[in-house]
């Protein structure tokens, strides 16, 4: 079994949030795949910025705020 780090984004309205978490390789059919904790944390993260709680989600990874560059 083989693990690797990697960023997933959680896009909430108009924030994201970077946060890093661990896929498990193995010769199952099933991989790569989230640990329960790590896919426990992304649910987390989407519940705060759900709510607007950016300190929370804060406490999992980066968080960014999507703002429009142009307006049409």
């Amino acid at each position: 079994m083989k693990q690797r780090k990697k960023s997933k984004y959680v896009h909430k309205a108009q924030y994201v949030a970077e946060v890093e978490v661990t896929l498990v390789e193995d010769d199952t059919g099933w991989s790569p795949y989230l640990s329960v904790e790590d896919a426990y944390k992304l649910d987390d993260v989407r519940d705060a910025l759900r709510r607007g709680d950016l300190e929370s989600a804060a406490k999992y990874g980066r968080i960014y705020e999507l703002r429009p560059v142009a307006h049409q």
